[in-house]
């Protein structure tokens, strides 16, 4: 029946010569490592948040007085609603982390130096689009937890020179976090942000499909990025091994341990995205004690209260992100391998180092 079907869209479409292109014709390098399949995870964990946010939105109401009663009649009465918002706040955060994961593979395997500085670009963005489709989510539950991370969050625009108040002004939709504020970020997270990254995924989908896979520097003897910016080339790898069956075998492996992951924190740690202040509706009349922001943003609120003004805290991390961001235009040496870049090695090694550093500092602070 299937070979039938096969062979109906075969003579309509030319299935088989697009399966050929795109599946078994496709040949990647023969010392493609496991790093590689995180691209595929994110794509699994993106459409896992569609479809959960989409299932939550059918209940859930986008309206100040009624936010968080929605949010318990999901988790409370709605069958198997406790578990797709689980889903989805858990998704949320193991996003950012595989996303986080996938940057520093690329960065170590110095698979962002040319023809790819656009891969890494649009890389980097979707991490930015990430972080705030996480941000604009956090206040939906219009708990005390959201409620004032939200506005410790937005108070920090404040500290741009001239503009700041306004910023601030303009991302709550008045002086104070309250309804219109909800309106926003919810609009935001449900309508503009999702279409945002997804028209960006297309974008580093598409570069990745005209640069080609770059070979990771392990198990070979030449180690130099062998690009020259003369024409355009298509890195193809003859002889490699072809994407199906070969690699989806890979991708299926690692989807696989990231559900195992997934599903072990959804079901055996499920207060991990919580806090108590997040089962307690918002009072803009109560500051609950140490209020702090998501993990992946601990960091940043500590350099903030480090620097004894926030515009030199925020001045610093604009540094260091446009930095990060720029890099493979900063970065021009020719070799790739990480063990014979030590400089380098070093910088990134002290750089996740102060990063976790500041993270678990913000957190006990």
């Amino acid at each position: 029946m299937l070979k039938r079907l096969y062979r109906w869209l075969d003579l309509r479409i030319g299935v088989g010569e697009i399966v050929e292109k795109e599946l078994t014709g496709y040949l990647l390098p023969r010392n493609i490592n496991e790093w590689y399949s995180l691209g595929s995870v994110l794509l699994v964990i993106f459409a896992l948040q569609v479809i959960t946010g989409m299932l939550l939105m059918i209940y859930y109401v986008p309206d100040a007085d009624k936010a968080f009663k929605s949010v318990t009649f999901i988790m409370n009465e709605v069958p198997y609603g406790w578990l797709i918002r689980l889903c989805h706040a858990v998704g949320s955060n193991m996003m950012v982390a595989v996303l986080i994961l996938h940057m520093l593979s690329t960065l170590l395997m110095g698979s962002y130096k040319a023809p790819r500085e656009l891969n890494w670009v649009t890389g980097f963005t979707l991490l930015a689009l990430v972080q705030g489709i996480s941000l604009t989510g956090y206040l939906a539950p219009w708990s005390q937890l959201s409620f004032w991370a939200t506005t410790v969050a937005t108070n920090s625009a404040s500290a741009v020179p001239v503009v700041g108040p306004y910023l601030v002004e303009f991302l709550r939709g008045g002086k104070l976090v309250g309804p219109p504020t909800l309106g926003r970020f919810f609009a935001l997270h449900a309508a503009v942000l999702p279409v945002v990254i997804a028209a960006v995924i297309g974008a580093h989908l598409f570069l990745l499909k005209r640069t080609g896979i770059s070979a990771p520097p392990f198990g070979r003897e030449g180690t130099a990025n062998p690009f020259e910016a003369q024409q355009y080339h298509y890195q193809g790898h003859p002889g490699g091994i072809p994407f199906f069956p070969n690699y989806v075998l890979q991708d299926l492996t690692s989807i696989s341990i990231y559900f195992a992951v997934f599903l072990a924190v959804v079901f055996f740690w499920p207060g991990m995205p919580f806090t108590p202040d997040a089962f307690v509706p918002a009072d803009p009349f109560k500051t609950p004690a140490h209020i702090k922001p998501e993990w992946y943003f601990l960091a940043n609120y500590q350099t903030l209260k480090i620097f004894p003004s926030e515009l030199l805290g925020l001045s610093v991390q604009a540094a260091a992100m446009t930095f990060l961001a720029l890099l493979p235009f900063i970065d021009r040496s020719p070799e790739r391998h990480p063990l014979k870049r030590p400089v380098f090695l070093t910088l990134v090694i002290a750089g996740i180092l102060l990063w976790i550093a500041l993270s678990v500092w913000g957190h006990l602070s």
